[in-house]
């Protein structure tokens, strides 16, 4: 990773709720896209690198239970 600034984000609990349900909802996107046959391998890598970016913002507050149907190495067997 590169360099980046660390910030600090209060919200409440419905907020909360509503980015966990956004995040979700943009890393299925990315994981759908990938089934696309018509992609070469760069783009497959771009969406995989923004997944990633994703699942370490989710990650942060998600609970163990959801967060294991988003881990990156049950989601990217098939992606080098």
């Amino acid at each position: 990773m590169g360099d980046y600034e660390l910030l600090g984000l209060l919200i409440s609990d419905q907020e909360q709720r509503e980015l966990e349900y956004l995040l979700k909802k943009e890393m299925d996107e990315l994981l759908f896209e990938l089934t696309f046959d018509d992609f070469d391998e760069e783009i497959k890598q771009s969406i995989k690198r923004r997944y990633m970016t994703l699942f370490n913002v989710y990650k942060r507050f998600a609970n163990q239970n959801e967060l294991v149907n988003y881990t990156p190495r049950k989601n990217f067997p098939h992606v080098k």
